[in-house]
């Protein structure tokens, strides 16, 4: 199956626009392929503010988020790979999801495992004599 993220970042996007909230996305600045203004970068994140009258051109992608905004003044491009993406929230009140390596884990599976375990399967059990039940008339 295709990764759930880029979906989820849309719904709830979508979702904080709605109830009239500034959508912030929290970015791992030192993923690969990453394009932020490096000198507002803290502890390897930058949060950035999407609302649609902060930026232009947004696009939320499933691979990329990109968008163009204003910092200090200077015209800057954004491109975030949706895996960058930490988290989105609203800065009213902080609603919104965090996501975690463990989703990406799953959502880049070809397929699922037989087996979780690495224990063999147990061999059924074998027939032996007859029950131990009687019938009774």
């Amino acid at each position: 199956m295709t990764p759930n993220r880029p979906y989820l970042l849309r719904a709830f996007y979508d979702w904080i626009i709605d109830n009239k909230c500034t959508p912030y996305l929290v970015v791992d600045a030192n993923y690969p392929d990453v394009r932020v203004p490096q000198q507002f970068v803290q502890n390897g994140q930058i949060v950035l503010n999407v609302l649609p009258s902060a930026v232009g051109n947004l696009q939320l992608g499933n691979d990329f988020v990109t968008f163009n905004a204003r910092f200090g003044g200077q015209p800057f491009a954004l491109s975030v790979p949706v895996k960058a993406v930490l988290a989105i929230y609203a800065r009213e009140n902080g609603a919104g999801t965090v996501f975690t390596l463990e989703e990406d884990d799953e959502d880049e599976q070809d397929f699922l495992p037989e087996s979780l375990d690495d224990e063999p399967t147990p061999e059924p059990p074998k027939p032996g004599r007859g029950s131990h039940l009687k019938v009774i008339k």
